[in-house]
């Protein structure tokens, strides 16, 4: 089975899915990107089998401008001659897809998967984003979600299958030693959707009542500037957490060092204002962290407020909520942790998710 995977290369994302699809024995993979591609895909994909768009994000004209890269890609493709075109992110890769079939006749068939903002926050950006979001799901033979929520809006929009499942790991992490009990960890985007001065809020509120509370804030983003005095305003110290400060700083961080907050911190804390499930939250999950997070419904599909987690509302955090947590803390990352390894990993996922592709496969 020829898979020819469309996406944008440079993410770690799609490199997840490539090793995926790559590891199985009948498929025949190559990949497309709309930039290009990260060091890590010498050694799952062939050069000759990869083709780069090298389209500069940053220009003018966002997705509409990506539009002046089908050519190259609808020549390629028709040259690759691929059974499934697997397209991710609807509102661009699937787009191109979609025409490049359309305009080079393509046979192959198109799986969209969808990650996210592509379902919840696009269409409602315009009619021509909506149209645009329908006309691509109903062009999809197949589509995946990694959440029921996004799944059920994907249907509402005119998907016909959606397979859902988590974008999972590809690993089950060892299990942590001792924890930090008020260690706290957030590492998403530091951007507005994922709202890093409310995480600074919700820790001021645990600070007033545990002063020997610590939060670790990774990532980077275009609001990291001004995080640290927004911490500052809270009344909170900033600095290395290690020396006594109660907020540290620590930007962008490679796997290992991540994998060493996540083993230290007892809760990890994650309130963006739309999210599907996220990846961070499920390896926070494995590592044994407690999850704080923001009321979405994909975050109610990992947590049951008060049991093995808590859902913030907007109205604040519930401490004595949160110190109850704190008195079962063990339990329950057991549990949270036991979740992931039946729910959460990746490559049980894809194996289904081939499966059905051949089983959708003409004879």
């Amino acid at each position: 089975m020829r898979i020819a995977l469309i996406g944008d290369a440079q993410s770690p994302h799609l490199l997840k899915w490539a090793r995926a699809l790559s590891a199985a024995a009948d498929v025949d993979l190559w990949v497309a990107s709309s930039r290009g591609f990260a060091s890590g895909f010498d050694g799952v994909v062939p050069i000759d089998r990869r083709l780069a768009l090298n389209f500069d994000s940053s220009r003018a004209g966002g997705n509409v401008a990506l539009l002046a890269s089908l050519p190259r890609l609808g020549v390629w493709l028709r040259r690759v001659d691929a059974d499934w075109l697997h397209a991710h992110y609807l509102t661009s890769h699937a787009t191109l897809a979609w025409l490049a079939k359309r305009m080079w006749r393509l046979r192959g068939r198109i799986v969209g998967s969808a990650w996210g903002s592509d379902i919840l926050l696009t269409p409602d950006r315009s009619w021509a984003y909506r149209w645009l979001t329908r006309r691509v799901l109903r062009a999809c033979v197949l589509a995946t979600s990694d959440s029921l929520s996004m799944a059920a809006r994907m249907r509402e929009l005119g998907a016909g299958e959606v397979m859902t499942f988590p974008f999972g790991l590809e690993d089950l992490p060892p299990e942590s030693g001792p924890k930090d009990p008020w260690l706290f960890f957030a590492n998403r985007g530091l951007e507005p959707l994922y709202r890093p001065e409310r995480v600074l809020a919700l820790f001021a509120e645990v600070a007033i009542l545990h002063p020997e509370a610590r939060l670790v804030v990774a990532n980077d983003g275009s609001l990291a500037a001004t995080l640290p005095a927004v911490a500052l305003g809270h009344g909170l110290t900033v600095g290395p957490v290690d020396d006594g400060a109660q907020i540290q700083f620590v930007r962008r961080l490679g796997p290992q060092e991540q994998a060493g907050w996540y083993a230290r911190a007892r809760w990890y804390v994650s309130l963006p204002s739309s999210d599907s499930v996220s990846v961070s939250v499920l390896e926070a999950m494995a590592y044994g962290c407690l999850p704080l997070l923001s009321d979405l419904p994909a975050n109610r599909e990992l947590v049951r407020d008060g049991e093995n987690g808590l859902i913030v509302s907007e109205a604040g955090l519930d401490v004595v909520a949160l110190q109850g947590l704190l008195g079962r803390a063990e339990r329950v990352a057991r549990g949270n942790r036991d979740w992931v390894a039946q729910h959460g990993l990746f490559a049980p996922a894809v194996a289904l998710f081939l499966r059905r592709l051949c089983e959708l496969s003409p004879p």
